[in-house]
């Protein structure tokens, strides 16, 4: 996709551009020419220059590092519960490999602790309101807000957690009756300014510069309607003069109106034995294709529309008609033979013999919203195709067909008539020699309209993200205790491999602090609440665990728990912005635990002598933990770790664990 931006050619992501266009801009200023393919890993990459674009996002993702460490000093104000947490994502083989290598992780995950860092910054700040330093971390937090937003959605999360911490701040302001309501409306205003005007200007901003860049036509037109394609160079859409009015003997196609459905579509492969009637298959397909060509013709004549010795004759509203299948010579077709996918709904394929095929292929052409006898405008005109026997309409599930039909989207008929976007069409192309052409200039969308097309495709595209055959997907309880891993690269004992998964120690170690936190947090917050009289030292550090360790805690669950609800296909790495919050509370809570187990001591140098040994044996541990793994970020070579003479075979503690 850096590619893509280098080259100027349009494409489609699920999600928002801002990280694909950071890492072709360090493609771009590295001198790489975007001409490298990225087809498997593995790959050599030759004479093409990716050291910029991997070196920017490794950059990025070392500066976790030392955000992690400011954010956890800020919080705790102790400089080994700071250090603790560097270390933790120091030593952690999981997000070592994820910043090793050209991926949108690291970009999220730096807008995520930068905005993290920037919002306890400002929070410091409190007692010097509308000072420069206050301004300066605010304004901060909301441009790192954009910036995790214009990487993934998933960046909604962090905003979520400032959005709380905003809300929380402004209530205690409202509670201080110093304060006059002149005064509290300033600290309204500047927080509207600074976390949702600046992040939402920037945010739109990354999408004016992604469509200006973006100008040439590429593998994502389809997915989008044809008023946008109108915009991109070389497409046969754009400056394109085409007939206004659709007639009999035109070549068209056919795209369905529902954002991400495509162009209706067939190939020569039948419906396979068990599905309906052993048929041409039938199918919508995003992308531009000769199989998408079809010829509209009348229904009750097979004469040449295009013969210059007859008069033009143009399809108008009401009129019954044929579509035949332009590479094929098949009519689409439909009966009473069930949908493929969806129950109730009629198969639709393609049947006939040059055209010539019986009363199923009949169809009468409706525009909505319009009288009989109108002309049908191409591009503009929204059209049904109504079944003439069975009285069904056609339209288009979105669900994708098993490998038979190509992963492709299914066709059916639906018998229940309701107007909705999936059995609404428009003709796209219109190639009629017969006809004069206009100019589709007056088509090109404004930039509003632009902009909400792209995330209803974008929104739609996440929800469609189902696993394909033989994919490896994981599921959210798995993500905390790492369960499994997830293959970079590699799978013979020849193959140089590498292997996802975070460093057993650390992960576990979070895992059990976040246990343990909810113990300790839960007995003092009690204890706190039925008035019990805390010594000073045993006070503040209760403060530091319940409010630095709650916006930890809180930050976890906000980047962990949306995913149990989500439907769409799930991977591991999701997991990694939720393990940088687990390893920061991680650091606060031992920190904690030790220094009341050393204050609990009498002799204040064994106290002193027991917290540094705690500290340098966790510190070692996660350090000596690395050395034991760090061939699953590296790179391993030789014999899997199933077999016994394989230097990783001692290190497999979980069966799942398949590298």
């Amino acid at each position: 996709m850096g590619s893509y931006y280098i080259n100027r050619t349009f494409f489609f992501d699920v999600h928002p551009p801002l990280g694909k266009m950071l890492i072709g801009l360090a493609g771009y200023l590295s001198g790489y020419d975007g001409t490298f393919l990225f087809q498997k890993p593995g790959d050599k990459y030759e004479h093409h220059n990716y050291m910029g674009m991997r070196g920017f996002c490794a950059f990025l993702g070392s500066l976790l590092v030392p955000f992690a460490y400011l954010i956890v000093l800020e919080l705790s104000n102790s400089l080994p519960a700071a250090l603790l947490t560097a270390a933790l994502l120091t030593f952690d083989t999981g997000c070592l490999t994820l910043s090793q290598y050209i991926l949108l992780d690291p970009i999220l995950m730096f807008f995520i602790m930068a905005a993290m860092l920037s919002m306890v910054k400002y929070n410091s700040c409190a007692n010097r309101p509308f000072s420069a330093p206050w301004w300066f971390w605010l304004s901060l937090t909301g441009i790192n807000l954009a910036g995790a937003l214009g990487v993934k959605f998933v960046g909604l999360f962090i905003i979520l957690q400032v959005g709380w911490n905003t809300i929380s701040d402004l209530w205690h302001l409202f509670g201080d009756l110093s304060l006059s309501v002149v005064t509290l409306g300033k600290h309204l205003t500047a927080r509207i300014l600074c976390l949702i005007v600046l992040p939402l200007t920037l945010y739109t901003a990354t999408y004016a510069v992604h469509f200006m860049v973006l100008n040439k036509s590429g593998p994502g037109d389809g997915f989008f309607s044809s008023a946008f394609q109108a915009r991109l160079s070389g497409n046969n859409l754009h400056n394109a003069s085409i007939p206004e009015h659709l007639a009999y003997g035109s070549v068209i196609t056919v795209k369905n109106l529902r954002m991400a459905i495509g162009y209706l579509h067939s190939h020569r492969h039948l419906y396979p034995e068990g599905i309906g009637a052993r048929q041409q298959q039938v199918t919508t397909y995003l992308h531009k294709d000769y199989n998408n060509l079809w010829i509209i013709k009348k229904h009750n004549t097979n004469a040449d529309p295009l013969d210059p010795s007859l008069p033009v004759e143009f399809v108008r509203h009401g009129d019954i008609i044929r579509l035949e299948h332009k590479e094929t010579s098949q009519n689409l077709h439909s009966h009473y033979h069930e949908a493929p996918l969806t129950r109730k709904h009629y198969q639709v394929t393609g049947y006939g013999i040059n055209g010539t095929g019986d009363s199923n292929d009949f169809w009468r052409i409706e525009v909505v919203n319009r009288k009989f006898g109108n002309r049908i405008k191409v591009l503009r005109s929204r059209i049904r195709l109504i079944h003439l026997v069975t009285g069904c309409v056609l339209g288009s599930s979105g669900k994708v067909l098993p490998k038979w039909g190509w992963e492709q989207l299914e066709v059916t008929c639906t018998p229940y008539l309701k107007e909705t976007l999936n059995s609404i069409w428009n003709v796209e192309d219109h190639i009629n020699p017969k006809l004069p052409n206009i100019s589709l200039d007056v088509l090109q969308p404004s930039f509003p309209e632009v902009l909400l097309e792209s995330h209803m495709v974008m929104i739609r595209g996440n929800n469609g993200l189902k696993p394909k055959d033989n994919e490896f997907t994981s599921k959210p309880w798995h993500w905390p205790v790492n369960y499994q891993g997830l293959r970079f690269s590699g799978i013979n004992d020849t193959d140089f491999r590498v292997y996802l998964l975070g460093n057993p120690v650390i992960w576990w170690l979070n895992l059990l602090s976040i246990a343990l936190y909810l113990l300790l947090g839960s007995i003092i917050a009690v204890a706190v609440q039925r008035g019990a009289h805390l010594p000073a030292e045993v006070e503040g550090l209760s403060q530091v665990l319940l409010q630095g360790g709650g916006q930890l805690l809180l930050g976890w669950i906000l980047h962990y728990f949306p995913f149990f609800l989500m439907g769409r296909i799930l991977y591991f790495h999701h997991y990694f912005p939720a393990m940088l919050f687990s390893s920061m509370l991680t650091g606060i809570l031992w920190d904690t635990l030790l220094r009341l187990w050393a204050w609990s001591l009498a002799s204040s140098s064994l106290a002193r002598g027991l917290y540094v040994v705690g500290n340098l044996s966790l510190l070692l541990g996660t350090a000596y933990s690395f050395y034991l793994f760090h061939p699953l970020a590296y790179g391993m070579v030789g014999p899997l770790a199933q077999d016994p003479r394989s230097p990783m075979a001692g290190l497999r503690w979980l069966e799942s664990w398949d590298f």
